[in-house]
């Protein structure tokens, strides 16, 4: 008989792993060096890329180590076009929201990640496509809509239609499920995840929504209204925002990375995508306490001035 400590150097030796890594990021952290190493001696590291632009749908990996910041992990979610393969972040970057590991403390979480004893959170995802002017589509038939779109793309966080140079205020109609829209005037509007609720949507104001619900934020950008307020509606909704007066560099950006200009009269369409994204939380975070770390929520007044 086996023993554990047997079955779990069996399991390392069987976990295969890809490693994307973000190269900027490598050359100012010699620490990346350390980190392969100790992965290469542990499990069967498939590969490495550091290519912005890879398709990675057809990975081979038990498990994607992602060696960079909340962007780099962005791309990857993005570049694996639905396939189920959990990613684990370890944050190179600044703030490291998706990207929960520090490179300091993720060797002495090593051992539990590739024994499979992480917990792997599906995350919600967003489809988004752009319909030319004056096209007719059923906004419930995906596939419809996929046919007929001449943009589109997938997003973790959030799409964002920002109103670009030069930069006067536009005019978009919002409207969700079919039903009469409402127009508004800004500086544009995002539609976010729960995870990317805590992104550029709490900039401008949005809600913070727990990762654990699923669900559908809209946040305008700077609305030339007080009483247009942000609102939460079902992740099954499918919402659309059509372009009244644009700039014409009015842009839609999906988790600030596919992007594609915006002309008037077109529509985003913005559905649940039909997959989610799987990335490993840190077992020793907790969602109030990160958000207190990293965005010093409700931390109380300094009164000792």
């Amino acid at each position: 008989m086996l023993l554990p400590q047997v079955l779990n150097l069996v399991s390392w030796l069987t976990m295969r792993v890809l490693v994307v890594a973000n190269t900027v990021k490598m050359q100012e952290k010699p620490a990346l060096d350390r980190l392969l190493e100790a992965l290469q001696a542990r499990a069967e590291v498939v590969g490495i890329i550091t290519g912005e632009d890879d398709d990675l749908g057809g990975a081979s990996a038990e498990m994607i180590i992602v060696l960079g910041g909340d962007g780099t992990l962005l791309s990857v979610a993005r570049r694996l076009n639905g396939k189920q393969i959990p990613l684990l972040g370890v944050n190179f970057g600044r703030l490291g929201f998706l990207a929960a590991f520090t490179p300091d403390e993720f060797p002495a979480m090593m051992d539990l990640a590739l024994g499979g004893e992480l917990k792997a959170r599906p995350r919600m995802c967003l489809e988004v496509s752009v319909i030319g002017a004056g096209l007719a589509v059923d906004l419930r038939d995906k596939q419809q809509v996929r046919t007929m779109r001449r943009f589109g793309a997938t997003a973790l966080n959030d799409a964002v239609i920002t109103a670009g140079e030069p930069f006067r205020m536009i005019e978009l109609e919002l409207s969700a499920d079919g039903h009469t829209g409402i127009c508004f005037s800004g500086d544009g509007a995002i539609v976010s995840t729960p995870s990317g609720s805590t992104a550029y949507n709490i900039s401008a104001g949005g809600p913070i929504v727990s990762p654990e619900l699923d669900s559908i934020c809209i946040t305008p950008i700077c609305p030339h209204s007080l009483a247009f307020r942000p609102v939460v509606i079902s992740p099954n909704s499918v919402v659309q925002l059509r372009g009244m007066r644009l700039n014409p560099g009015t842009t839609l950006f999906c988790d600030g990375q596919a992007s594609t200009k915006i002309a008037d009269d077109e529509r985003v369409l913005i559905h649940r995508a039909d997959h989610n994204v799987l990335i490993i939380d840190h077992p020793q975070h907790r969602e109030w306490r990160t958000l207190a770390n990293k965005l010093h929520w409700a931390i109380s007044p300094n009164y000792t001035g």
